[in-house]
């Protein structure tokens, strides 16, 4: 009896081996270093698809002795979809294995894309050896007439989010003969079934099984639409990085994760403040002080582009809508020679595209501020995404505090930010053609507006007073990006423009900086063991400053009794310009466990006449001692530019300035003890020196003096030790999260040079020393974050946090002293920042409930800041006649109640 050859060539029949970023480069899977543990991979957004299949030759012996097999496979698909490699992952024999290896080596795919670009990327494959019934004699009665198919088609969306789900397998029942269908890129299947009832398995990447029963007819087309429900908690996003870890020090935290974190207001960004190296900044600046770096040495980008600010005031929200963020890179220390313009840490946001499958967005209100967020494709390879906020704190707040008279005196913020992204060439159906280039992009435009406010309460006393602070800024950057094959180029161009405005007492400040800049970066990989990196780094900006300010040399007058004397006043109008370039050069050295990245990078500042030039070389090192322990130390210079407006002329500014420096070295440990727990635990030494400091030194003019208002006196140093203890979620079962975060710091300023002669200041005592305690010094910052899963669209969630306090200058006297000829009472300080105030801790708890319904998704939650109402002193005042201090408190118990609806 002869017999008759079938192999069918099943579509994709298992999960694609995705999870580490060494498959979507088409290399074997390892396990990830300890300290890559918790970094998620590439998202795959669009699964390869089987569009030409080649028939097998049956195994001679096999046929004869009428044997079946079913052959599964490892297959490696390039990046234009044809069979790289192909290995078998369980053997069979006899014959069957060297059949469907010859076979599948000549398949032809679609090509795969991960984050929206062709890669090449490893998949599962089962290749079915079946023998078909013998041939029939002539005397055997007629086969029956074959039965109509029925055909089972539609498409899988993710419940709740209305986003497709690709690459899913869609089959009737369990047989491993049973049909099956792979989701395209759409969600969109079609499978062709036997007549009647077909058992639904839809298996999909971090998606529940999910399971139904059709009913279908003979010759008949049955459409439908599955929701399969996500795995994890409702808003199951990771915040991601493209770029491998290449620095000592980089925090990462899941975009869920930071949502749901207690006293962050759901914003993702904020919980840098709970992260190690960050010392807690005044609840009315937002700044970041990062391994005992001062305000304003460290850099906050926005995609890739300056700010200047990432959070509103008051430690208030982040200037970017939560859903928009796609990652966030966080580098107390030790970064690449690609961030220059800083001598403290650096924070990168990036944004995300639109979404490309269909309409998605988000609402969300409670008693802080209002925000929507909006992502749509507009067309093939065009998608937009739009966000938008606006507060109200500084209506409600006044509603919440003591109603006694002069009792209580707190400091609010209005604000708004908003932001728009256009992506370009997002994704082609098309395979490649081999060995040709790939570009995409996008223009982004981005801005924010903060304004300060004193609302004081007392009964009938009870007033807003205007703080005449007023912050806004402006950002419009277009990105293009090409790759072709080993090689990377980023050219990125931007334009921006910065209001400020300040007024103290009858001083008025109006400046407003345009700038414009450009960033080109060239990235090549020479070999899996060498890669270059190279770019320059270009920033132009025109400063115009207009301020009400005393005449130099007025006369003083009274006007009237128990008054400050009064100087006669007059406006200045200067303008400035300012560049600074940059020129840097790296590269990734692998060799067995080690990890080299030298670097360097030289700087070039031209502001008013004046040029000045820096060199900073840089080295990190990593050294992977086992799978779950690794080494890496860092050491390098820094430097940042002085302020363009700081150039302005004597006596309002100092020409002469130049690059404010620092030497960064840092060594550490990391070490997986077990697949959830991850510790990181590094020390640290920074050492800063010709920083911009005021005021300056006296200078002899003619015959008289005249003092600078800043100079490059400043110095400083900081060591300390960070330790980050981090518990994953890894599965839908794994209910808790969370992570402990301790700094140990000791951060000391000084000058270089003699202090200055400052009359009736702090420094007037002070003694002839290098160095002394910074005003930002917190010797301990303790932070522990937990949350739990309760089940049922339950989750609660804890913070606590403890910090050291500042450090303060006391008072000497408890008598007056009065100056009859300023008409003013004088303090007499005690030794120099000799006394601090008092310790910070505060509890922080949030609960979420979220509805998911088909699509869309409702959250509310209950966000309490300051649960035991602890009345932390965020400032030390004095009182006018300088007998004692009194307290500013921070923010009191503050339940906050929100509602977010998400589709």
């Amino acid at each position: 009896m002869s017999s008759n050859l079938n192999a069918r060539a099943a579509l994709i029949a298992a999960s694609l081996l995705t999870g580490a970023s060494a498959l979507a480069q088409g290399q074997p899977s390892r396990p990830p270093p300890a300290t890559e543990a918790a970094k998620p991979a590439p998202q795959m957004t669009k699964a390869p698809v089987l569009v030409k299949s080649v028939e097998a030759a049956y195994p001679p012996d096999a046929a004869a002795q009428g044997l079946t097999a079913d052959v599964k496979l490892i297959i490696t698909i390039a990046e234009d979809g044809t069979v790289a490699d192909a290995q078998p992952a369980e053997p069979v024999g006899h014959g069957f294995d060297e059949a469907a290896l010859e076979a599948v080596r000549a398949f032809q795919f679609s090509p795969a894309e991960v984050d929206g670009v062709p890669a090449p990327v490893q998949v599962e494959y089962v290749y079915h050896f079946t023998l078909s019934a013998p041939a029939a004699s002539p005397d055997a009665p007629p086969e029956e007439v074959e039965r109509p198919r029925a055909t089972l088609t539609g498409q899988l969306i993710s419940r709740g989010s209305r986003s497709r789900v690709a690459g899913a397998t869609v089959r009737c029942g369990d047989d491993p003969e049973a049909p099956e269908a792979l989701s395209d890129e759409e969600g969109r299947f079609s499978l062709q079934v036997e007549p009647g009832e077909c058992a639904v398995r839809v298996v999909a990447s971090n998606f529940q099984l999910y399971q139904t029963t059709e009913t279908l007819k003979p010759g008949e087309t049955t459409e439908i639409v599955f929701y399969l429900v996500p795995r994890g908690g409702a808003f199951e996003t990771v915040v991601r990085s493209e770029r491998p870890k290449k620095e000592v020090v980089r925090r990462t935290v899941s975009r869920e994760e930071a949502q749901k974190t207690p006293g962050t207001f759901g914003d993702p960004i904020r919980v840098i403040q709970a992260l190690p190296g960050v010392a807690r900044a005044p609840f009315n600046s937002g700044d970041l002080l990062v391994r005992g770096s001062n305000p304003g040495q460290s850099a906050t980008l926005m995609d890739g582009v300056r700010i200047p600010l990432l959070f509103h005031l008051l430690g208030g929200p982040s200037v970017v809508n939560a859903e928009f963020i796609d990652s966030l890179d966080f580098y107390p220390g030790g970064y690449g020679s690609q961030y220059g313009r800083a001598v403290g840490g650096v924070v990168d946001v990036a944004t995300r595209k639109g979404a490309s499958d269909t309409v998605h967005g988000s609402v969300k209100v409670d008693f802080v501020d209002a925000a929507f967020f909006l992502e749509a494709p507009v067309t093939e390879g065009v998608s937009v995404a739009a966000a938008a906020r606006r507060s109200y704190v500084d209506a409600l707040l006044p509603l919440v505090l003591p109603k006694e008279e002069g009792r209580t005196m707190s400091v609010v913020p209005r604000y708004w930010d908003y932001q728009l992204r256009v992506d370009l060439g997002s994704r082609s159906k098309e395979a490649p053609v081999s060995g040709a280039g790939r570009s995409t992009g996008y223009i982004m435009a981005f801005g924010a507006d903060d304004q300060l406010s004193v609302v004081s309460s007392g009964g009938d006393q009870s007033r807003d007073i205007k703080l005449g602070t007023h912050t806004q800024f402006h950002r419009i950057k277009g990105d293009w990006t090409y790759r072709r094959g080993d090689f990377t180029s980023v050219f990125t161009p931007y334009v921006g423009l910065d209001k400020v405005r300040a007024e103290l007492g009858t001083f008025q400040e109006d400046d407003r900086i345009y700038s414009a800049g450009a960033r080109q970066t060239l990235s090549l990989d020479l070999s899996s063991a060498l890669t270059l990196r190279t770019g320059v780094d270009a920033y132009f900006e025109h400063v115009e400053v207009s301020a009400l300010l005393p005449i130099s040399g007025g006369t003083d007058y009274v006007p009237f009794p128990g008054a400050e004397p009064r100087t006669e006043m007059q406006r200045k109008v200067i303008t400035l310009n300012g560049f600074d370039g940059g020129l840097f050069l790296e590269a990734d050295l692998k060799w067995g466990a080690f990890t080299l990245t030298p670097g360097v990078r030289g700087n070039l500042q031209h502001v008013n006449g004046t040029d000045n030039l820096a060199l900073d070389p840089r080295l990190w090192l990593r050294y992977a001692a086992s799978e779950r322990t690794a080494l890496k130390g860092s050491a390098g210079l820094y430097s940042q530019h002085a302020e363009t407006y700081q150039f302005i002329p004597l006596p309002y500014g100092n020409p002469r300035l130049g690059y404010q420096r620092a030497f960064q070295a840092s060594l550490g440990v990391e070490q997986r003890v077990m697949d959830a727990v991850n510790v990181d635990l590094t020390g640290f030494f920074n050492r800063r020196f010709k920083n911009v400091v005021t005021p300056g030194q006296l200078l002899q003019e003619g015959g008289g003096f005249l003092q600078e208002r800043f100079s490059n006196d400043g110095i400083g140093k900081a060591l300390g030790l960070e330790l980050m203890v981090k518990k994953a979620r890894l599965s839908p079962t794994d209910k808790w999260s969370g992570w402990l975060s301790y700094t140990f710091s000791h951060a000391e300023d000084g000058r270089a040079g003699p202090l200055p002669a400052v009359t009736g200041g702090s420094r007037a005592n002070a003694e002839e020393q290098a160095y002394g305690l910074s005003p930002w010094d917190q010797t301990h910052i303790l932070t522990l974050v937990a949350s739990y899963l309760l089940g049922n669209g339950w989750e609660v969630g804890g913070r606590f946090r403890y910090t050291t306090g500042r450090p303060t200058t006391p008072l000497q006297h408890s008598y007056d002293v009065f100056r009859g000829d300023g008409n003013r009472f004088e303090p007499t300080p005690g030794p120099y920042l000799s006394a601090r105030s008092g310790s910070f801790h505060q509890l922080d708890v949030r609960v979420d409930k979220s509805w998911r319904f088909e699509n869309w998704t409702l959250t509310t939650y209950l966000d309490v800041q300051n649960l035991y109402n602890r009345k932390n002193a965020e400032f030390d005042l004095d009182d006018y006649r300088y007998r004692g201090k009194y307290k500013l408190p921070g923010i009191p118990l503050l339940p906050v109640v929100g509602v977010k609806g998400s589709f």
